[in-house]
């Protein structure tokens, strides 16, 4: 399996998105690097594309199935991709706080401690529907690891198309996500004007 081993810190300085919204709090030392002239509209285009990409933890095949699939949608395509990306498993468990990173919680939904509607799920791009219990399995909810990630997670704040019961560490889609729910900085018509090409 292919994977991004790039480091974080440096592929968020490269494409100007704050570690936080990885769900890191260190920062750089490093100043951020001067733009050395005007970018061109295609790489403007293609730089949105990465940063969406690197966030969600994609490569190119993959992304560009759910560009495919937005594109079929009622809608608009790039809200649609957007929503598309937020309802994957494994961004909902980071969303709930059951993991630090999305990275951390494709982990965790890999190897089988996460059940959705009582059933073991270990597929990190199953998309969630509105109505699906997503939980921890009880032994590893009992885990000093889990405890420590829920204690450092407890001030995140949860989106409003989740619901989370901090207590049984269960969390619920209550709707699907909008736009307004994304948290970052993202022009997805300029990745929509980049696939239409």
């Amino acid at each position: 399996m292919a994977r991004n081993m790039q480091p974080v810190l440096k592929r968020c300085r490269t494409l100007g998105i704050e570690p936080s919204v990885m769900g890191i709090d260190k920062s750089s030392n490093r100043n951020p690097r001067p733009m050395r002239r005007k970018q061109s509209e295609y790489g403007r285009q293609l730089t949105e594309k990465q940063k969406v990409k690197f966030i969600y933890g994609m490569l190119e095949k993959q992304f560009h199935k759910y560009y495919e699939l937005a594109m079929k949608m009622p809608g608009v395509t790039g809200e649609n991709l957007l929503q598309i990306l937020e309802s994957r498993l494994d961004n909902v468990v980071f969303r709930l706080g059951l993991a630090n990173t999305r990275r951390e919680s494709r982990q965790l939904v890999n190897h089988g401690h996460i059940l959705v509607n009582g059933k073991k799920l270990d597929i990190p791009s199953y998309r969630v529907k509105v109505g699906d219990v997503i939980s921890l399995k009880e032994k590893t909810q009992g885990s000093d690891r889990m405890k420590e990630i829920v204690e450092a997670n407890s001030s995140r704040i949860v989106p409003k198309w989740l619901d989370m019961d901090k207590n049984t560490l269960t969390g619920k889609v209550i709707a699907l996500a909008e736009r307004d729910d994304i948290d970052f900085d993202v022009e997805e018509h300029l990745i929509v004007e980049l696939y239409s090409k």
